[in-house]
């Protein structure tokens, strides 16, 4: 039987070994897509204690309190740091071949060479020793990202963002972690929510310039593009319900956009009209300036409408959207490329039946002296455990060209969640050696090793264009 995470997790053959232990293992970490506050990493911040660490802002972690039966207060509430955390440790051994389960024991290894199985018996040991611990320099943010040899985090950045912390660390000597801001302007085109006008109001302020029409929504558009490019930003991110394509002629996308401005509820058609003319609109800038583009959609937004009223958005209640996309994605891909002017782009689906569809989309709208160009983006939220990885995996790999892909990313605000790059990459190497001694690839070594460093980290450092000298 083997012992629960030791040295050869989730490698179950000798070549799955090899692959990881000699070629993986120690790769720098290329965190292209995540949501950490970059003034953490500005101000080196120190964690109070496991609580902090783990559960704060953590919906993974809440959503399954909350399947095992614990009260609120224990959550998002008033209960202690410790009361919070006893609680989780209560419930965690529940939840056998929840990835969660996988990552909070890597977590504990790695950053606090602690062994223990978290459980209801072991929580006061595991508080104080890590308590202890985190008052330490080295588990502050910048020595942890020196420990966990990251060289590139992507940051996810409104519109309206001042960047005041990017410029901070993009003029700070010390600071050895490429640290770039992600363009996200969801609630620029996501003009069916309520504040709409509100937030088209702060970009004008922000901009300095009066938005009265869909041209001068555009041209303020285009100068925060060009402020976050001079920022150092690299990608841009969307995040929808699902995919749109629906052209308009110009004059009916105004006429929307008036609507829109004057709180008056629009038809699903006319909304489909401005994201699609706006989201055009972005992705011929982006390629002007060879930003990457990343759409993630089908995710179906605060589902318990009364836990949104108490909690707000982020809280654990968003779910899997199964709404049809191909079409939408197909038609908005073609015509960007119809004008020559379709950036590099990363599709996410959250629906996971949208895998093989995924990947023979893509393969479609590719570039000469660019790999991947169009790509499948790592199996995402729901999918990034163990199963949902292999399966996309194994569907890109026979869709397309596994060599080509950019690998994992964490999506995620905690300092912690870096060993989630170990679990994809360990995952990466098993999948691949099982082929290899199946006899379904040529059992030769120094391939297969390159294979698994692109996928890893180097596709990502060329995608980006991240220089790892």
């Amino acid at each position: 039987m083997r012992v629960y995470m030791d040295e050869n997790f989730l490698l179950e053959t000798k070549t799955a070994e090899t692959l990881y232990h000699d070629y993986a293992a120690e790769l720098p970490i290329i965190d292209y897509h995540t949501h950490f506050n970059p003034a953490q990493i500005m101000k080196n911040a120190q964690f109070e204690n496991i609580t902090h660490a783990w559960l704060h802002g953590d919906h993974y972690k809440w959503r399954l309190m909350r399947i095992m039966g614990v009260e609120e207060r224990y959550i998002t509430g008033d209960a202690t740091d410790w009361e919070k955390f006893q609680k989780f440790a209560e419930i965690l051994p529940k939840c056998i071949g929840n990835p969660v389960h996988h990552w909070a024991h890597m977590e504990l290894q790695r950053y606090f060479d602690c062994n223990l199985v978290v459980n209801a018996e072991n929580a006061q040991e595991i508080w104080d020793a890590t308590e202890e611990m985190l008052k330490q320099d080295s588990l502050r943010a910048r020595p942890i990202l020196k420990k966990m040899n990251v060289k590139m985090i992507g940051t996810t950045d409104d519109v309206t963002s001042d960047l005041q912390w990017h410029k901070a660390l993009k003029e700070d000597k010390t600071n050895s972690v490429i640290v770039t801001p992600t363009f996200r302007p969801d609630k620029i085109v996501n003009i069916e929510i309520e504040g709409f006008a509100k937030q088209v109001e702060d970009l004008a302020k922000q901009s300095g310039k009066s938005i009265d029409s869909v041209d001068t929504l555009k041209a303020a558009l285009l100068e925060r593009i060009q402020f976050f490019d001079e920022m150092g930003c690299k990608a841009s991110d969307h995040g929808m319900e699902y995919l749109v394509f629906r052209k308009a002629d110009a004059k009916t996308v105004e006429e929307v956009f008036q609507k829109g401005l004057s709180g008056v509820t629009l038809s699903e058609e006319e909304i489909e009209i401005f994201k699609t003319d706006l989201m055009l609109f972005f992705g011929k800038e982006f390629a002007k300036r060879r930003w990457v583009m990343q759409l993630h959609y089908c995710a179906m937004r605060n589902i318990n409408q009364r836990m949104f009223r108490l909690l707000g958005p982020g809280s654990g209640y968003d779910t899997i959207n199964p709404r049809e996309c191909a079409r939408a994605l197909a038609e908005f891909l073609s015509a960007l490329e119809e004008e020559q002017a379709l950036p590099r782009t990363i599709v996410f689906s959250l629906n996971p039946n949208d895998n093989p569809i995924i990947d023979s989309i893509v393969g479609s709208f590719q570039e000469g002296g660019v790999v991947g160009k169009v790509q499948h983006g790592m199996a995402w939220w729901y999918n990034d455990a163990k199963v949902g990885i292999e399966n996309h995996l194994l569907s890109f790999a026979e869709l397309g060209a596994l060599g080509s892909f950019i690998g994992m990313l964490t999506d995620s605000v905690s300092f912690f969640s870096f060993p989630r790059h170990e679990y994809f990459r360990r995952i990466l190497c098993n999948v691949i050696g099982k082929m290899v001694e199946c006899g379904e690839y040529p059992n030769d070594i120094k391939a297969l090793g390159e294979i698994v460093q692109d996928i890893s980290c180097h596709n990502a450092a060329r995608y980006f264009g991240i220089d790892l000298l």
